[in-house]
């Protein structure tokens, strides 16, 4: 999931090096911080938030196989 998660980001921002990616996991969660440099923030947020939903929605597919639940969280 970290994976696919830089993927998406990297290509929708303008200092893709700066994409990081924390993977954490408990119990029966995964928790992926995605950091972006303060400049792209908007470009993953995207207008109310569409873009953030979207890729929401892909790692929510993504695991849609396992049991786990997967939380997103975008920040700086």
């Amino acid at each position: 999931m970290k994976e696919l998660v830089e993927v998406l980001a990297q290509s929708l921002v303008d200092h893709p090096e700066e994409v990081t990616v924390i993977e954490t996991e408990k119990d029966n969660e995964i928790v992926l911080e995605l950091k972006v440099h303060p400049d792209d923030m908007g470009k993953v947020i995207g207008k109310q938030g569409r873009i953030a939903k979207a890729i929401r929605a892909v790692v929510k597919a993504a695991v849609s196989k396992t049991d786990k639940k997967v939380v997103v969280e975008i920040g700086h």
